[in-house]
C-alpha cells in the first residue's frame, strides 16, 4: 500500500520519513482494513453479502494491500495512479452491490490527497462523494438529506484534515531546514575560525622565525666573515670570532628546541624583563635606563617588548651604523612604555626603510595584538626613534579574549651581542 503524506506536487511518491508520518500511515491502512472486516462479518452474518460481494472484497483487500509490497507503486506516480485506479473501481463496484460499502470512502480520500497532485485531488474526492451520494439513494427510504450530508461531511472532514496537515508538515521541514542551515552555517564559522587560526599561527611562526632564528643566522654570517678578514693578520681575533659564532649557533639551538616547545624565551628564564632587557642593552653596546617600580606583566607582554628591543637594536646595530643607542623602560600607573633611540643613518619614515623591513612590519603586529601602539619615528642622517606603548587596560583585555598570537620563544641576547661585538671591531 502506499504510503500517506501532505497532498505534494507532480513527482515520485514519497515515503513516511519520520516516526508521525509512519504512524499516520499505519493509522490510515489500519482504518481502510479495519472498516473493511468489519463489514464483511456483517455481510456475512447478515446473509447480504453473496458470493460475488465477497470476492469482490477480498480481490479489493489484496489490490489495496499489494500497494504496500510493489516498489513501483510506492516509488512512482503512474504505478501509483493505476493501483489507485484499481481500488477505486474495485470499490465502486463493491459499493455498488452493498451501498454500507460507502464507509470506505473516508480512508479513501486521504489516499487520493496524497497520490494525486492537487488539480486531480480535489475532483477524485468529489467523485467519490457522489458515488457515495448516489450508492444511498439506493438504500431504503430514498436519498435523504442527511444521506446528503454525511458524505459531504465526511469528505469536508477529509479535506480539512489533509490540508492543516500539510501546513504543519511544511512547518516542520522549514524548520527542519532552518536546523540544517544553522548547523551547516555553524559547521562553516568553525572551519572560517580554524583557518584564521592556521593563518594567525603562520604570522605567528614567521615572526618568530625572524625573531629567532633569522637574526641569529645573520650574526652567524657577520662573525664568519669577520673571522675570515682577520685571518691572515690576526688569528687571535680569528680564533675569537670562530669561538662566538660556535656560542651563538648553540644560542640559537636553544632558541629553536623552545620554540619546537613553545616556551618561555631563555632571555626570560629566571629573571625580570628590566634585566633581560638591560642585558640585551649591554650586548648592544646600548645606554639603559629604568623608570618607575616594575611591576608583573603578562608573560606575553614581556615577550613582545624583549622582542621588539631585540628587533631596534639589531636594526641599529647592523644597519644604521650607530654611535650611540639608548634604551628606556618605563612603568607608569596604567601603562609600560618603551623607548629605542639610536643616532645611526635613519631612513625616510614615509617610505619605510626598505623592502625587506619584515621586522618592522613584526613589531607593529606584535603591538597591534597586545592592543598596543607603536611609532617609528626617522629622517635621512638623523637617527631613528621607536617608541611603544602598552596600556594595561587594553593587554589585559586582549588577552582575557584570547585575541594574542603566541607566548612562544624569543630571541636571546646573544645574537645582538654578536652583531655589536662584529660592528665595534668594524669601526
Amino acid at each position: 500500500m502506499t504510503r500517506t503524506e501532505p497532498p505534494a506536487p507532480e513527482g515520485p511518491v514519497h515515503s513516511a520519513h519520520t516516526p508521525a508520518l509512519r504512524l499516520m500511515n499505519l493509522a490510515l491502512h489500519g482504518l481502510f482494513f479495519t472498516l473493511l472486516g468489519v463489514l464483511l462479518v456483517r455481510g456475512l452474518v447478515g446473509g447480504d453479502l453473496g458470493s460475488g460481494g465477497l470476492v469482490t472484497a477480498g480481490v479489493l483487500a489484496a489490490v489495496y494491500a499489494s500497494g504496500g509490497v510493489a516498489d513501483r507503486v510506492r516509488d512512482t506516480r503512474l504505478w501509483a495512479g493505476l493501483w489507485l485506479g484499481s481500488v477505486v473501481v474495485l470499490w465502486v463496484a463493491l459499493t455498488l452491490q452493498h451501498p454500507e460499502f460507502c464507509y470506505l470512502a473516508f480512508p479513501l480520500y486521504f489516499v487520493c490527497l496524497h497520490v494525486l497532485p492537487p488539480r486531480w485531488s480535489l475532483p477524485a474526492v468529489a467523485l467519490l462523494t457522489g458515488i457515495v451520494v448516489a450508492a444511498q439513494a439506493s438504500t431504503p427510504g430514498g436519498l435523504t438529506t442527511a444521506k446528503v450530508l454525511g458524505p459531504l461531511a465526511g469528505a469536508a472532514v477529509a479535506l480539512l484534515t489533509a490540508y492543516g496537515y500539510a501546513a504543519l508538515y511544511r512547518e516542520s521541514r522549514s524548520r527542519q531546514q532552518l536546523i540544517d542551515d544553522l548547523v551547516r552555517t555553524r559547521d562553516e564559522l568553525a572551519a572560517t575560525q580554524r583557518e584564521a587560526g592556521r593563518l594567525a599561527e603562520r604570522q605567528r611562526l614567521a615572526r618568530e622565525i625572524h625573531d629567532t632564528l633569522a637574526q641569529g643566522l645573520s650574526s652567524i654570517v657577520l662573525l664568519a666573515r669577520s673571522a675570515e678578514t682577520a685571518l691572515p693578520t690576526d688569528p687571535d681575533t680569528a680564533a675569537e670570532r670562530i669561538r662566538e659564532v660556535g656560542r651563538t649557533a648553540s644560542a640559537n639551538l636553544a632558541e629553536a628546541r623552545r620554540f619546537v616547545h613553545a616556551l618561555t624565551p631563555p632571555a626570560l628564564d629566571d629573571t625580570t624583563l628590566s634585566e633581560a632587557l638591560r642585558r640585551l642593552a649591554g650586548g648592544a653596546d646600548a645606554d639603559f635606563r629604568l623608570d618607575g617600580e616594575p611591576y608583573p606583566l603578562p608573560v606575553e607582554a614581556e615577550v613582545a617588548l624583549l622582542r621588539l628591543t631585540q628587533e631596534a637594536l639589531a636594526n641599529a646595530v647592523r644597519h644604521a651604523r650607530a654611535e650611540r643607542i639608548a634604551v628606556t623602560l618605563s612603568y607608569l600607573d596604567d601603562e609600560v612604555t618603551l623607548d629605542v633611540f639610536d643616532d645611526g643613518v635613519g631612513f625616510d619614515a614615509a617610505t619605510g626603510p626598505g623592502p625587506d623591513s619584515f621586522g618592522l612590519h613584526g613589531m607593529h603586529e606584535r603591538i597591534a595584538d597586545l592592543g598596543g601602539s607603536l611609532t617609528v619615528e626617522s629622517a635621512p642622517g638623523e637617527g631613528t626613534a621607536v617608541a611603544v606603548s602598552l596600556p594595561l587596560r587594553a593587554v589585559g583585555t586582549v588577552l582575557s579574549t584570547g585575541s594574542t598570537g603566541s607566548t612562544g620563544s624569543t630571541g636571546s641576547a646573544v645574537s645582538v651581542a654578536s652583531a655589536a661585538s662584529v660592528a665595534g671591531a668594524a669601526r
